[in-house]
């Protein structure tokens, strides 16, 4: 397949390259900055230098997959929710599929499901950071009104961080807890993840989750 990778030199996005790059796919980090890119990723991989915001529906149309993976600061947060809506009317009814890496904040926890999100503001410091996952719940709420265009989010756990895989555990709107006690996943793990997705679909134009074993 052809994937194309928004946000590739971040975290996840780079996982998610590395990991596309691992199992033969035609894998195209999509970056503002060419020359980071290939510090990050490596002098062989395939770049093309395009503000996400810029790329058109002919641009989306040469791939399989296009995969989301932009990162943003706190004040740029809004972006999330701007970006998704570009993607969405840039692609097309059945090519290329969409996919969204999103956040925690969105899934539900606890007796009474409430939100994550609804934790995530009670802890010290949140003002911060808060909107980042408000608006990634916000680009969730927007996607969950799309039918016209296959797309697919992912969500990690309560902590994300660098790392290498472990087995995937899936899951669909809830907060998940591996063999430690705790809500993580690792980059790696979600890269699995996601690329078995990609490779086999099993959710249509829904989230699902992915934690660590």
């Amino acid at each position: 397949m052809r994937i194309g990778i928004i946000g590739a030199t971040g975290m996840a996005g780079s996982a998610v390259f590395r990991e596309a790059v691992t199992r033969g796919h035609e894998t195209v980090a999509l970056v503002r900055d060419s020359a980071k890119a290939a510090d990050v990723l490596g002098a062989t991989a395939r770049i093309t230098e395009r503000d996400a915001f810029a790329l058109t529906a002919e641009d989306l149309a040469g791939f399989d997959v296009v995969v989301n993976a932009v990162g943003t600061t706190p004040d740029q947060a809004y972006l999330h929710v701007e970006l998704a809506r570009h993607l969405v009317q840039c692609a097309g009814a059945n090519r290329p599929r969409l996919v969204f890496i999103l956040g925690a904040g969105s899934l539900m926890t606890g007796a009474d499901k409430h939100l994550f999100i609804e934790d995530l503001r009670k802890t010290p410091g949140a003002r911060e950071w808060i909107a980042i996952p408000e608006h990634q719940l916000l680009e969730l709420g927007y996607l969950r009104t799309v039918s016209h265009v296959q797309w697919v989010g992912v969500s990690p756990q309560a902590s994300f961080t660098p790392g290498e895989a472990t087995t995937p555990v899936l899951g669909r709107d809830e907060l998940l807890y591996a063999s430690d006690g705790t809500s993580h996943t690792t980059s790696g793990t979600l890269a699995v993840a996601l690329l078995n997705e990609i490779e086999r679909p099993r959710h249509r134009n829904t989230r699902f989750t992915v934690g660590d074993a």
